[in-house]
């Protein structure tokens, strides 16, 4: 889990707790699979909201009411002039210059299979097939930050600050991204991670011990990040003060919308990636938290919002499971809480069902039958 963060005054339910900007961050590779187009800095999405919902849908003529809603700035679009990577902004652009692109940019290679860079990417893409719960890029951009920065020993210590176990001794777990199944997958990276970004200051990151601990490093303490242009214009739209009537047709559109979309794109409607975020990294887990993350701003700037009421000196607490994932069994949320960051939940929920039979839940047991990767189907695969 987290360091632990508490609170410093009192916060009424609904106000924000922090705002926070990520150390490093990087959008997933299957963005690109899938034609979502994001800014390469701050993952800020870079279609219209009216682009974004035609392309869901599947349907060109689709015309958004509203449009002036839309905050995307196409005019304010700048691509790197090497290697062609999209920035929303000037100063997006200039940001990735200065922390880690003179290291991963790739110029004219950037269509070269042979290229260390591309074979790394490849590697990722096809033992990591989507969703990614993390990425090898995430990690590429922490070793360019270093490589590039002149001071060193300061981002190497920002970067230390996170947890980074690959097991959790006293209970015996192994992170599950680490075990044995995956033990030539994790050595192929890692050569491929040496080839491509090998630097002296962080020899140990490359050894097979490090590039386990900086595995695990990603693995537990990325935030998922999720933006979209549609998401930020429905947000605008429900903020605007209309006339009843007015209201009631432009909800029904967007109720309408949604359907039409989820029946023709299924689920997956965000641009994705995922950072490292330091305030957020200290929150520990509960199964009924008391604050939430977000991303209103549709880039990477992480909004905690309190879900109830938090006194001064209560703990804030995070929940690292989704929706569906907290209506589980208490067996089955621990499950995945070991697996994916090495902990047994001891929140008031699991207390109170500690007595409960170690059963999976329905979702679970449906799927009982199969075999251990088909329970893996979000991470890695097999090559």
């Amino acid at each position: 889990q987290g360091k632990g963060l508490f609170a410093t005054k009192n916060i009424r339910k609904g106000e924000t707790v922090f705002v926070e900007r990520p150390v490093v961050s990087s959008q997933f590779l299957w963005n690109a699979l899938y034609n979502y187009r994001a800014c390469d800095h701050c993952l800020r999405a870079l279609e219209t909201a009216e682009e974004n919902a035609q392309r869901l849908l599947g349907k060109s003529s689709l015309v958004l009411p509203y449009p002036e809603q839309c905050s995307i700035r196409k005019d304010l679009h700048q691509q790197c002039p090497r290697c062609q990577v999209t920035y929303c902004s000037a100063e997006c652009k200039q940001a990735a210059l200065e922390q880690y692109h003179q290291v991963l940019c790739l110029g004219a290679s950037r269509d070269d299979p042979t290229h260390p860079l591309n074979k790394l990417q490849e590697a990722w893409r096809n033992i990591h097939y989507p969703p990614e719960t993390s990425s090898i890029m995430l990690m590429a951009r922490m070793v360019a930050t270093v490589k590039q920065a002149k001071d060193k020993e300061w981002w190497i210590k920002a970067f230390s600050q996170f947890c980074n176990k690959t097991a959790n001794e006293e209970e015996e777990i192994v992170h599950k991204l680490l075990g044995d199944k995956f033990k030539g997958q994790l050595e192929l990276l890692r050569l491929l991670f040496t080839e491509a970004l090998y630097d002296e200051h962080l020899s140990r990151w490359f050894t097979p011990e490090g590039f386990r601990s900086l595995f695990a490093l990603v693995g537990t303490n990325g935030q998922g990040i999720g933006t979209s242009s549609l998401s930020q214009w429905v947000h605008a739209c429900d903020a605007l003060d209309l006339p009843m009537l007015q209201r009631e047709e432009l909800d029904a559109f967007i109720d309408q919308l949604y359907k039409d979309i989820e029946k023709e794109s299924g689920e997956f409607l965000n641009c994705e990636g995922s950072g490292l975020y330091v305030l957020q990294s200290c929150c520990n887990h509960s199964c009924i938290p008391n604050a939430e993350t977000s991303f209103p701003e549709n880039n990477f700037l992480l909004h905690l919002t309190a879900l109830e009421d938090i006194e001064a000196g209560e703990e804030i607490c995070i929940s690292y499971l989704d929706c569906c994932q907290r209506e589980r069994s208490r067996h089955s949320r621990n499950k995945i809480l070991r697996e994916n960051y090495l902990f047994t939940c001891s929140c008031p929920k699991c207390l109170a069902q500690a007595d409960d039979a170690d059963v999976t839940s329905d979702e679970e047991e449906e799927g009982e039958g199969e075999t251990d990767d088909a329970e893996l189907e979000d991470e890695m695969t097999d090559v």
